[in-house]
């Protein structure tokens, strides 16, 4: 799909984490037919809590989960990453909270896709439409897509925040694990891991790598770089979900 390459470029070129996860969750808008708002919630621990969305609503509607303690957010599971309601006003699951989205908020209809990668659960995607039975089979499967990369974004963070860095430094990484992911079709996890293996092979410090690639946007040009690069391409990518479905 031609929108999806675009977006891959965008998120190539996006200057950090916030702007790539922004840029997602717009395009599921733009590129699910019937999607009139979205947004992304992060799991902080104590909830789940909207970090970028296209409006107000998107936020009230999680909101409401978290004060009426009922909503899809509590009940979707890693074995169950795709939760879709064609009707809240007639939705069962959860009455109270279905039902008041539906009479304040106006939406009618609702998908919530679990964010992961393997058994490291980020967060959720979500997606309303106004009006019932907006959403087709092709819709759900772009929406996936949507998340399986705001997955990989989220497990480049979680690394980049383990090594303790500074700001700056961490974001530069970020930018070179989304260039690597790009180029080279590999998961957050093998990005980080070719970041790691230049650096060894090269005797340069990762920082130093990852600033490389990032201003350059291309591979490193070090001896051993191509076979580093062709057994990560040859390794399954480990960061693909399960297919089901303001950082």
């Amino acid at each position: 799909m031609v929108e999806l390459t675009r977006l891959a470029r965008a998120l190539d070129a996006a200057p950090d984490d916030h702007a790539r996860a922004a840029l997602i969750v717009r395009s599921a808008v733009s590129l699910i037919s019937g999607c009139e708002r979205a947004g992304f919630a992060v799991d902080e621990g104590d909830g789940l809590f909207t970090r970028v969305s296209t409006d107000e609503l998107v936020s009230r509607a999680d909101d409401l989960q978290r004060g009426l303690c009922e909503g899809p957010c509590l009940d979707v599971m890693l074995d169950q990453d795709v939760l879709v309601s064609n009707d809240l006003a007639q939705e069962h699951r959860w009455p109270r909270w279905a039902s008041r989205v539906h009479a304040e908020l106006g939406v009618g209809l609702m998908i919530w896709l679990l964010v992961h990668t393997g058994n490291r659960a980020y967060g959720g995607l979500r997606l309303y439409a106004d009006r019932r039975n907006a959403f087709d089979g092709d819709d759900v499967a772009v929406a996936q897509t949507l998340a399986a990369q705001l997955a990989m974004i989220m497990a480049a963070r979680r690394q980049i925040d383990q090594l303790g860095v500074a700001m700056q430094t961490r974001t530069i990484i970020g930018q070179a694990q989304g260039i690597l992911m790009q180029r080279l079709d590999i998961s957050a996890d093998q990005a980080f891991d070719y970041l790691r293996r230049v650096s060894s092979e090269s005797n340069q410090k990762l920082a130093a790598v990852a600033f490389e690639i990032a201003r350059t946007r291309q591979l490193p040009s070090h001896p051993r770089t191509a076979f580093v690069a062709s057994q990560l391409d040859s390794t399954p990518n480990r960061c693909s979900p399960t297919l089901s479905g303001t950082v």
